[in-house]
């Protein structure tokens, strides 16, 4: 079998690979410290009381950077910086991924189209574990540097499910030469994503997945989340359009007739009369992108969903203008790592008030010991002109750990009863968040029982 060359030592580098270079150190000190703190002092209970609500300062100019810090990383945040998601990609793939130190990385990756970002994102199931191939992103006329130096790094020694394959190569875009690949074929991205359901069938020997997730082909802010929860998960993702539905997701659908369908987006994006077609789906959303990205974080159903009511966690953030970013943060979400959402963000100068609302309301505190609190940990995505400087210190703020008194009577938080024509959730105390009931408008939480599918609790 052909075997890529040995790794570049770093003084023969790139331009582009000293830039993703960059990165590397801070992301896995910060992941690492992360992940210790969470595993060493997370006790289950997640039931430390939520500190008061922060207020933010106004933002103010970034002084001069020091050291890459406070850009690269803070205290709760650590930044995959990249001036595209191509360099966010090749980032992500070597944090998520070190080969260094005789620890073993991926074997095999996906290369997705770098100027598609329906078809990268059909293929994110493939991030998932066992598979767990992180999305690099190429083009038909070759393989960008930041891409090929990421190539060289990992040293892919071949897939062995897949005979060895050491490239998933979607869209027809280019490999390097000596690599042994496996086409991922179709016309659209509805075919993208039926052949991606395919080979993960295949690869992972499991016939049918726990789940469907259906997302706009149009709106990329609304599709943008399927990405994290799909390396997550494994779980297909397929494609619809107002009242369409193509012939690749209804294949997907035909063949899983009684996996559970949950649709991503409000009514304006993907119909209620295209939900008649979808085995009888489940909506879960929001109209606007940074609210439909909170209200998935927020959801569970069944074994569906991340369920986010409660500290603890880790999260990625991308701007909405990038959808691409949110494939290459992907294996981010992976569970190899601190698995958790994608939230957006439609500005990149400060949080939006929904996103610094959600944040506040499960931000981590402590009573006594700040040793055994768990605690939360924000991955940004992209670089500054996509999401700044001051943003991300908003962020550090949102996140950190926090004391508590219970000494004080804490405020009244309890919700005002639901609007006429609202329905409400139920309590979420009972799986270990202890958040209070969450209301819902029917457009965010919407179930439609036509069709032959089950449901997902």
């Amino acid at each position: 079998m052909p075997s890529l060359p040995s790794p570049l030592p770093p003084s023969l580098w790139s331009d582009g690979a000293r830039r993703v270079g960059a990165v590397i150190a801070v992301i896995a000190v910060a992941g690492l410290g992360f992940a210790a703190g969470y595993l060493a002092f997370d006790d289950g209970g997640g039931d430390a009381p939520a500190p008061a609500a922060v207020e933010l300062p106004p933002a103010t100019e970034p002084g001069p950077p020091v050291a890459g810090f406070p850009e690269q990383a803070t205290r709760n945040t650590t930044r995959v910086g990249g001036a595209d998601a191509i360099e966010v990609a090749a980032s992500v793939a070597l944090a998520t991924y070190p080969t260094q130190g005789g620890v073993g990385g991926t074997s095999a990756v996906v290369l997705a189209p770098a100027d598609d970002w329906q078809q990268a994102l059909a293929a994110t199931p493939l991030v998932a574990d066992p598979v767990g191939t992180p999305v690099l992103l190429s083009t038909p006329d070759g393989v960008p540097p930041a891409t090929g130096d990421a190539l060289t790094a990992l040293a892919l020694p071949g897939l062995e499910e897949a005979d060895g394959t050491q490239a998933f190569v979607v869209g027809g875009v280019a490999a390097l030469e000596e690599m042994k690949t496996t086409p991922i074929e179709g016309t659209d991205p509805a075919d993208i994503a039926d052949a991606v359901d395919l080979e993960r069938a295949e690869l992972t020997g499991e016939k049918h997945p726990a789940h469907i997730l259906v997302v706009s082909s149009t709106a990329p802010g609304l599709a943008m989340p399927a990405a994290a929860w799909a390396a997550r998960s494994g779980d297909p993702i397929v494609f619809a359009d107002g009242e369409e539905v193509p012939a690749g997701t209804k294949r997907v659908l035909k063949r899983h007739p009684d996996t559970p369908v949950f649709v991503l987006g409000p009514e304006s994006a993907i119909s209620d009369a295209a939900l008649k077609k979808l085995n009888g789906a489940t909506r879960v959303g929001a109209e606007d992108p940074v609210d439909n990205a909170i209200a998935f974080a927020r959801f569970t159903s069944g074994g569906f969903g991340w369920n986010i009511n409660d500290p603890g966690h880790g999260f990625a953030i991308a701007n909405i203008d990038r959808p691409l970013d949110a494939v290459a943060a992907a294996p981010l979400a992976s569970t190899g790592g601190s698995p958790g959402p994608l939230l957006l963000t439609d500005d990149a100068a400060t949080v939006p008030p929904a996103l610094q609302s959600f944040l506040s309301d499960i931000q981590p505190g402590f009573e006594d010991d700040p040793t055994r609190a768990v605690f939360n940990h924000t991955w940004i995505i992209g670089d500054a002109a996509a999401i700044s400087v001051p943003f991300q210190a908003q962020v550090d703020q949102l996140t950190k750990l926090a004391p508590v008194s219970t000494a004080t009577t804490p405020p009244d938080t309890a919700a005002p009863p639901p609007a006429e024509g609202t329905a409400t959730l139920p309590d979420l105390g009972d799986l270990g968040g202890g958040a209070a009931p969450t209301t819902t408008t029917p457009e965010t939480t919407t179930t439609t029982t036509t069709g032959s599918g089950g449901q997902g609790g």
